[in-house]
Formats: C-alpha cells, structure tokens, sequence
C-alpha cells in the first residue's frame, strides 16, 4: 500500500504542472501560426497571463444601495442609503495586450475586409451569449466564440485564416460581451467591474489562442 501511495502523491502533485506545459506548447503553436518566433510567443503568453491580475482603473462613481428596512414600522425612520464606490477597469491581460496585439494583425499581418466581418458576427454571438451576474460582473460560454471564428476564418481568408480567427475571437468577445453590456453596470452591483476581467477573460484568451489552433 505504501508503495502504491507515493506514485499517486507525485502524479497528483505533477499533473497539474504537466496540463499547464501541454496549455502552454498548444498556446505557443497557435501564436507561432500567428507569424511569433517562440520567444515571441512566451512573451505574448506571459504577459496576457501575469496581466490578468492587474486591472487599470479608469472611472468611478458612487452607487447607492437599498437595505432592507431592519424594523418591524420602518416609516417612523430614516435610514439613508449606503453609498459604495464602484471602480471600472481595464484588465491589462484580458484586453490591452490581446488588443494591441489583435491590431497589429489586423493592419501588418491580415486581410482588413474578412476581419472586420467575421469580428461583427464574433461580435453579434458574443453579445447573445454573455450574461450579467449581479456582484461578479459579464459572464459567457467560453468555447463557442473560438469554433465560430475559426470557421468563419477558414471560410473567408483560408490562406491566412490564423490572424483573421484570432482577430475577431479576441475583438468580437470584447466588444460583444464586455462592451455592449456597460449598460447593465448599475444593474451588477460589483465594487470592481474589469473590462475584459472576470468571467470574460476566459473567453477572450481561450477564444485567440483555440481559433488560432484550429485554422
């Protein structure tokens, strides 16, 4: 039993550094597809990584909460309402960097008219698919928006349908389900509401590096 035990211990203890080399060769592939050198893609991994967990505030303002009324004849009092400081950031890993990124393809590396159609379409299923999550933020399927534009890459630009899929899957995500729902934000209720944070992130790494692979 004993012997048994310490082979289990190590494979519980390496498995999850073993997924995250074979994540990390499938994600440096896929941006290899994207014209990188391979110091060019662990840079571009890192950074998206690491950037995750810093979001770049860029307004506040005060929202109001409703408590409920803690007494059994709450009109013989006043109780104010709690105001709460609600921060709106830009997550550098979830949308900077792929952004800027996404841009230097679309003017150096991919077909301009291909991209722009296939990130409106990137776009539209994105906005249909997110979901405002009240105290968390913008929520969507993570694996649908990378098979859509990784068809519509091979589709419209097969020769160069890499870029075009990374492209619309990082721009349509971000757009579609970050940007066009900000008119929900009094809705949320979340101290911090990241732009490409959250439950987008996935969505928009998982979306350019799946897209990118499967053309």
């Amino acid at each position: 039993m004993p012997g048994c035990l310490i082979p289990l211990l190590l494979s519980i203890f390496f498995l999850p550094m073993l997924f995250f080399i074979m994540f990390f060769n499938i994600t440096a592939l896929s941006f290899a597809k994207l014209g990188l050198s391979p110091l060019g893609a662990m840079l571009l991994f890192t950074s998206i990584l690491f950037g995750s967990v810093i979001n770049i505030p860029v307004s506040r303002k005060r929202i109001y909460i409703e408590d409920p009324y803690p007494y059994r004849f709450p009109f013989f009092y006043y109780y104010p309402p709690r105001v709460r400081e609600q921060v709106i950031a830009v997550n550098l890993g979830g949308a900077v960097i792929p952004t800027l990124f996404s841009l230097y393809l679309l003017f150096f590396k991919a077909p301009f008219i291909p991209s722009l159609i296939a990130t409106a379409v990137i776009t539209f299923v994105s906005k249909k698919l997110a979901r405002p999550v009240p105290g968390v933020g913008i929520s969507m399927p993570a694996f649908i928006p990378p098979l859509i534009a990784a068809a519509l890459a091979l589709i419209l630009a097969k020769e160069n349908a890499a870029p075009v899929a990374f492209i619309s899957g990082v721009l349509g995500t971000l757009i579609g389900a970050d940007l066009l729902n900000l008119h929900y934000l009094d809705e949320l209720g979340a101290q911090v509401l990241s732009i490409g944070g959250a439950g987008v992130f996935d969505g928009i790494f998982l979306v350019g590096v799946v897209a990118a692979f499967l053309t």
